[in-house]
């Protein structure tokens, strides 16, 4: 296994000011973008873009701070807010020739995409979040003992200096920690996809951080902002999560239908790496959701 989806042509594309984005094309048809999570890259979409790619283009970009692409310093707040990475994805579809596309994120590449979704009603056709909940929600559901879950959220909450300094000095060790405890099938992930993950990962310890300390601050005003302006998504949206509001005592239907109207809300029951431990069933939600 090496860095590439087998049969997708690679490319870096501009999407910012001194920001480029490595992304993986392949296929044709209708346009859908595939937006990966923590603590993983691209690569992470192999077994289900090469489905989908049977009748669609499917782009598959490692998220600013990620991967291959272009890791810019946290100078503000704003470097690493969702809105600006969804705005990323907005001109890479652009550059690539989309002015409209579908979306799907899982987990960091899942909030990116709900922000999209709001943000850019124009542009998203369909939409897809995998194992999130929206950020003011998913702060909301976390209190007491049962917190202890998300226990990295805080960490990297933390202003700039010491979890980076904690991180780095044990990168193999943490993200490997979430490779392990997070995966139902721990064969979905091989080792030489493992490696690619932890190198990824280890080179990026700065950006990943001001991602996730942006999640604890900027994206939580612009998700309370849309609230309270009753904003909600637009388009048709497919949520497939783990079961953690039995976990955490809530719901999560309800709290994903108060931004969607056309939801298909379900429920897995492999592991958090779905499109990794179970590829068939996630592009078949897909297809289901593109066919809406």
């Amino acid at each position: 296994m090496t860095q590439s989806i087998p049969g997708f042509a690679y490319q870096r594309v501009a999407v910012a000011d001194r920001v480029e984005l490595n992304v993986a094309v392949g296929g044709s048809g209708p346009p859908v973008v595939l937006l990966h999570g923590f603590p993983q890259t691209h690569l992470m979409w192999r077994h289900v873009a090469r489905n989908l790619a049977a009748d669609h283009t499917v782009i598959c970009p490692d998220l600013r701070g990620y991967g291959a692409s272009d890791k810019p310093a946290e100078d503000g707040p704003e470097v690493y807010s969702k809105r600006t990475m969804a705005a990323d994805i907005v001109a890479l579809a652009r550059a690539l020739g989309h002015e409209r596309f579908a979306l799907a994120g899982h987990d960091r590449g899942a909030l990116v995409a709900f922000r999209a979704g709001l943000d850019h009603p124009d542009v998203i056709t369909h939409l897809a979040c995998l194992d999130v909940l929206p950020t003011v929600d998913m702060w909301d559901a976390l209190h007491g003992v049962r917190a202890a879950v998300g226990f990295h959220l805080y960490l990297m909450a933390q202003p700039p200096g010491l979890a980076e300094e904690m991180i780095r000095n044990s990168s193999d060790a943490f993200f490997s920690y979430f490779l392990d405890i997070w995966a139902n099938d721990p064969e979905a992930v091989p080792p030489a996809v493992r490696q690619v993950y932890l190198d990824a990962c280890r080179a990026a310890v700065p950006s990943i951080v001001a991602d996730y300390r942006a999640s604890a601050g900027i994206d939580i005003e612009h998700d309370e902002a849309d609230r309270a302006q009753g904003r909600r998504l637009a388009m048709p949206v497919t949520v497939l999560q783990q079961d953690w509001g039995a976990q955490l005592g809530y719901e999560a239907a309800a709290l994903w239908g108060a931004w969607a109207g056309d939801l298909d809300h379900g429920t897995v029951s492999c592991g958090h790496f779905m499109a990794e431990e179970d590829p068939d069933a996630i592009t078949r939600r897909l297809r289901d959701l593109l066919a809406r």
